[in-house]
């Protein structure tokens, strides 16, 4: 039965850190550890040539896991972000993305099981603080670079208990205040 980690990386600021954690040798025996199948990775600009100079190929053939990827999808990456779904040939699986709105919103939209990696690099990093709240509200696992292998059993743990997005108290129009009325719509934020 298929078992598939979908990470995204992001294609603003691509999170080349991230791609390089996936492929190392723990992360690939902790995926093989959880029954996972394939590791599909959107990896931005730099991430072929990441991808090529690492041996996750030949550590993932040893693991009994395939790596696909490709670097960015004009058409979104919903049929990714689906693909971690369980159905007739599949099991549960995970996406592991950056914390970029965007990708949160539509892994959660779908109800995908979700591990979120803040880029603490970035200037003016709002990443983590989304990320820590939404895992206190039970939406998804906050990651760290430090300790990948460990959040694919807290997402397992996490996707037997996970809050239903969106939340309950959403409401039929944001205020008419543009993208900060949709986000606090879409957070379940109200006056």
């Amino acid at each position: 039965m298929q078992k598939v980690c979908f990470v995204t990386i992001g294609a603003t600021a691509a999170f080349d850190q991230l791609l390089e954690a996936v492929l190392t040798p723990q992360f690939l025996q902790a995926l093989q550890g959880s029954g996972y199948t394939t590791l599909s990775l959107q990896y931005g600009k730099n991430g072929q040539k990441i991808l090529r100079d690492s041996e996750a190929f030949e550590l993932a053939k040893n693991h009994g896991i395939e790596i696909t990827g490709f670097d960015f999808n004009k058409q979104g990456l919903g049929q990714e972000m689906w693909a971690v779904k369980a159905g007739e040939d599949r099991a549960e699986g995970v996406v592991i993305s950056h914390a970029g709105s965007g990708s949160i919103l539509d892994a959660l939209r779908i109800e995908a099981p979700l591990i979120v990696v803040p880029n603490t690099s970035l200037l003016h990093n709002h990443q983590v603080e989304l990320a820590e709240e939404m895992a206190r509200l039970g939406y998804l696992v906050h990651g760290s670079l430090d300790d990948l292998p460990a959040t694919l059993t807290e997402a397992a743990t996490l996707s037997k208990k996970r809050q239903a997005w969106p939340p309950e108290n959403r409401g039929a129009d944001p205020g008419g205040r543009g993208l900060a009325g949709v986000m606090d719509e879409e957070m379940g934020f109200y006056d």
